[in-house]
C-alpha cells in the first residue's frame, strides 16, 4: 500500500480532484484490516554512508549542494564510471529503475553511496579508540553504524552466543525521534506506526539469530504510543519464547499532557528463551545483617475470631508469661461461650489472651501443641508488656520460612534473648521474585538518567537516557549467574546499558561484556545550522556532533576512567546497589569501532584483512591481543586464536596452538578444502577451525536469506 500512496501523490500532481478521490476509497479500503497484528512490510529500507568512498557499481545519491538545507535528490543512481583526476574526481551515473534511461556526470564529493537493506553486505570494522583499566578483561565494544547492518555482522561472530539483548527503542512519539529512509517518521505520516513495525521486525529477526536458544533473554523498554502493537509483533517473530511484561514507574511527578492522563511508566517487556529464567533479587526487608522478622501470634482477621467457624475451638488459650517475662507454661484452649476469667490462674504469672484493643476475643495463629513444639526451640518471643490493654502482652513467633532460613544456614542465631527466644540475623539476603509493577527511587528517568549523565559528560544534550540502576536491575535478574555473559544493545544511545553491565562486573568480580551499537545521527534541531554552515554528513566538523562521538563513546570513557571529558574527576557518588565515587570508574576495557562496507572480491583476495581483523578477534572473544595485520611469518597467534595464512607452515602454526594452550579459534586463509580439513585435523581438542574466506562471504552471501 506504501506504493499505492506514492502512485496517488502523483495523481495528485497531475489532477488534484481525481487525487482526492482515489485518496479517499483507498483510506475505505484501508480501514478493513484482518483481524490481529497487520501492517504494510514498507519498501526495503536503506542508509546512506557518508564517507564510504564511492567506487564503480555503486548505488548512490546526489547530495545537495553545500549551504543549502533543501532536501536532496532522493532517486538512486549507479556509478558505471570514475575518472581518473584524483583532484577533481568525476562519475558518470545512471538512475535506477526508470523506464527511460538518464544518465548524469557528477563530482564524486556530491555523492553519497547508498545501501539497501535488500543488498548484500561484506561488513569490517575500523577501530577509532580504547579504553584500557581492565587488565586481561574483555573488551566492550561500541560499533557506530547502522544497526541493521551491524546486527548482521554479528551473526558471524556470534551466532547463538549472546545471553542478553537489552534494547530501548525510538518510542516513535511523532517528535522526529527516527528516520524511515532517510526521513524523519512525523506524528501525521499516516503509516508511522506500520513503518515502526517494518523497522523493528527486520532487526529483532536478525537479533533472534544471535541469542542462545537454549538461555537467554531479550528484554524491549517502550512506552504507550507502541507497546500493545510491540507486544503483538513480538509474539509473531518469537513464538517460542515466553513472554511477560512489566509496568515501570520512571517519572513518579508524571509527564503532563494536556486533557490526558499525565503518563508516569513505561513498560518492559522479558522474552525468556530456552532454560532462562528470572533469577529473583535480594529481599529489602531481609538483606544481610537484617534480623529475621517475627509474627504476632494473635490472628487479625474477624473470620478468625473465636467462636467462628473459622476460629475452631483449639486455639483460644492462655499463655502463662512470669514475673522474668518468659512464658511459663501454655495452657488449655476454653470451649467456645466459658467465660475467659474461669482460667486457672498460676503463681507469680499473667494469663495472656489474644484479645484486640476494642475487646474483641480472637484466636492464636498457632494450637497449643504447635506453640509449645516452637516453644522449646526458641522460636516463640515475648514482646512488651501492654497492662493498660486487654491483651497485656505481645506475643511472637517465626513462621516456617523463617524457621527454614535458620536450619538451611541463610540465618544465624547470634544468641538468645532473655526470654529464650532465639536472636537471629541474616548472613547474605534474601532472594525473592520481583513483582510486575516496578515503583522505585532507583528507577527515577530525571534523577538516575538524565542528571547521571550529566555527571559524566557535563551538558551534553541527550533526550530521556534511561536510568542505569534501572537497566542494571534489568540484567540482573538474569545474567546474575552468568559471570561471562555477552550483552548486546542495538539501539544503545547513551550507552546506558555498557554502563550497567560494568557495575554489574563490579559487584561480583565478573567478566561480562557489552556490544553496544549506535549510529552517530546528529540531532534533527542541530542539522539545519550544520548544513547553512556547509557542512554535510561525513564532514569532521559534522561527525563529532553525532550521537556516537559526541555521547556514547564520552560516556563509557567517562564511566571507566571516572573523569569527564575535560579530564575532571567526576563528582557524585553511585547510589543503591552498590555505592562509592564516580570518580573511582571500573576495572574495565572498551574499544570503538566503526562498521565499513566491504567488497566480497576484495575480501576473498586478502584486501580488507585489516578491516576484517577485529570481527576474527570478537568472534574470539574481544579478549587480549588482536591480530590487525597479514603476519609474515605466514601465521600467528594471539592471546585467544590463532591465524594461518601460509598452509605450509602448517606443522609449526598447530604446534603453537598446543603450546599456548587456551585458544578458542584458529583461522585458517585458504580455498581448498581438502587441506583446511588437514589442518582442523591436527587442531587440539577445543579449537573450532574457521576456513577464511569462505565461512565469512557464505555467511552473508546464503545464511542473511535475501
Amino acid at each position: 500500500m506504501s506504493r499505492l500512496t506514492d502512485l496517488i501523490a502523483r495523481a495528485k500532481a497531475r489532477d488534484s480532484a481525481l487525487g482526492d478521490e482515489l485518496e479517499r476509497e483507498f483510506k475505505a479500503l484501508a480501514s478493513r484490516r484482518a483481524f490481529g497484528l497487520n501492517f504494510e512490510r514498507h519498501r526495503p529500507e536503506s542508509v546512506e554512508l557518508p564517507g564510504r568512498p564511492v567506487r564503480r557499481g555503486d548505488k548512490v545519491r546526489v547530495l545537495p549542494p553545500r549551504g543549502t538545507t533543501q532536501r536532496g535528490d532522493q532517486r538512486l543512481w549507479r556509478v558505471t564510471r570514475l575518472s581518473a583526476d584524483v583532484e577533481a574526481r568525476m562519475a558518470q551515473i545512471t538512475l535506477i529503475d526508470v523506464e527511460t534511461p538518464e544518465t548524469a556526470e557528477v563530482a564524486v564529493a556530491d555523492l553519497v553511496v547508498v545501501a539497501e537493506f535488500r543488498d548484500f553486505i561484506y561488513p569490517g570494522l575500523v577501530s577509532t579508540g580504547r579504553v584500557t583499566r581492565g587488565g586481561n578483561k574483555p573488551f566492550h565494544t561500541v560499533i557506530n553504524g547502522e544497526n541493521f547492518h551491524v546486527l548482521e555482522a554479528l551473526t558471524y561472530t556470534h551466532r547463538g552466543k549472546i545471553d542478553a539483548i537489552y534494547i530501548d527503542p525510538p518510542y516513535n512519539s511523532g517528535a522526529s525521534d527516527w528516520k524511515y529512509n532517510n526521513d524523519y517518521v512525523e506524528k501525521d505520516d499516516l503509516y508511522r506506526h506500520s513503518k515502526w513495525l517494518a523497522m523493528m521486525e527486520r532487526r529483532l529477526k536478525v537479533a533472534g539469530r544471535l541469542l542462545n536458544p537454549h538461555n537467554s533473554v531479550l528484554i524491549v523498554a517502550i512506552d504507550d504510543k507502541e507497546f500493545s502493537r510491540l507486544a503483538l509483533l513480538l509474539e509473531q517473530v518469537f513464538p517460542e519464547a515466553r513472554q511477560e511484561m512489566i509496568t515501570s514507574v520512571i517519572n513518579p511527578r508524571g509527564k503532563y499532557r494536556q486533557g490526558e492522563f499525565a503518563r508516569c511508566e513505561e513498560y518492559l517487556f522479558f522474552l525468556s528463551f530456552g532454560s532462562a529464567k528470572v533469577l529473583g533479587e535480594p529481599d529489602d526487608d531481609f538483606g544481610a545483617g537484617a534480623t529475621v522478622s517475627w509474627r504476632t501470634l494473635r490472628r487479625s482477621d474477624l473470620s478468625s475470631a473465636r467462636g467462628t467457624k473459622k476460629g475452631g475451638t483449639g486455639q483460644f488459650y492462655p499463655i502463662y508469661i512470669n514475673g522474668s517475662g518468659k512464658i511459663e507454661k501454655i495452657g488449655d484452649p476454653l470451649e467456645h461461650g466459658v467465660d475467659r476469667s474461669t482460667a486457672p490462674s498460676l503463681p507469680d504469672c499473667v494469663a495472656v489472651f489474644p484479645i484486640r484493643d476494642d475487646g474483641t476475643e480472637m484466636n492464636w495463629g498457632l494450637t497449643a501443641p504447635s506453640l509449645g513444639d516452637l516453644l522449646t526451640k526458641g522460636y516463640v518471643r515475648v514482646g512488651r508488656a501492654t497492662p493498660d490493654k486487654p491483651q497485656n502482652c505481645e506475643i511472637s513467633y517465626l513462621t516456617s520460612g523463617r524457621i527454614a532460613d535458620i536450619e538451611t544456614g541463610r540465618a544465624k542465631v547470634f544468641g538468645r534473648a532473655k526470654d529464650g527466644s532465639v536472636v537471629a540475623r541474616y548472613e547474605a539476603s534474601k532472594i525473592k521474585m520481583p513483582v510486575s509493577t516496578w515503583s522505585r527511587p532507583s528507577h527515577n528517568a530525571e534523577i538516575c538518567g538524565t542528571d547521571l549523565l550529566k555527571r559524566l559528560i557535563g551538558e551534553r544534550a541527550f533526550p530521556f537516557p534511561k536510568s542505569l540502576f534501572a537497566v542494571e536491575d534489568c540484567l540482573r535478574l538474569f545474567v546474575a549467574d552468568k559471570p561471562n555473559a555477552t550483552i548486546v544493545d542495538f539501539f544503545s544511545g547513551s550507552g546506558t546499558t555498557a554502563h550497567a553491565v560494568m557495575r554489574l562486573n563490579r559487584q561480583d568480580g565478573g567478566r561480562r561484556q557489552c556490544i553496544s551499537i549506535t549510529n552517530n545521527e546528529v540531532a534533527a534541531d542541530e542539522q539545519a545550522a550544520l548544513r547553512t554552515a556547509g557542512l554535510r554528513p561525513g564532514d569532521l566538523d559534522w561527525e563529532k556532533w553525532g550521537i556516537c562521538d559526541y555521547i556514547t563513546k564520552p560516556r563509557i570513557a567517562a564511566a571507566i576512567t571516572g573523569k569527564t571529558p575535560e579530564g575532571k574527576d567526576i563528582e557524585g557518588d553511585y547510589k543503591f546497589t552498590d555505592e562509592f565515587p564516580i570518580a573511582e570508574g571500573f576495572e574495565e576495557n572498551a574499544e570503538f569501532f566503526t562498521l565499513t562496507y566491504e567488497s566480497h572480491v576484495a575480501v576473498g583476495a586478502n584486501f580488507a584483512f585489516q578491516r576484517i581483523a577485529p570481527l576474527l578477534w570478537m568472534r574470539a572473544g574481544s579478549e587480549g591481543r588482536r591480530i590487525d595485520g597479514l603476519p609474515a611469518t605466514g601465521w600467528e597467534v594471539a592471546d585467544t586464536y590463532g591465524l594461518l595464512v601460509d598452509l605450509d607452515r602448517a606443522g609449526a602454526f598447530c604446534e603453537a596452538v598446543a603450546a599456548q594452550g587456551g585458544l578458542r579459534v584458529a583461522y585458517v586463509v585458504t580455498d581448498d578444502d581438502r587441506r583446511f580439513q588437514a589442518v582442523a585435523r591436527a587442531l587440539p581438542d577445543g579449537v573450532e577451525p574457521v576456513r577464511l574466506y569462505e565461512s565469512y562471504l557464505s555467511n552473508f552471501r546464503f545464511s542473511m536469506g535475501r
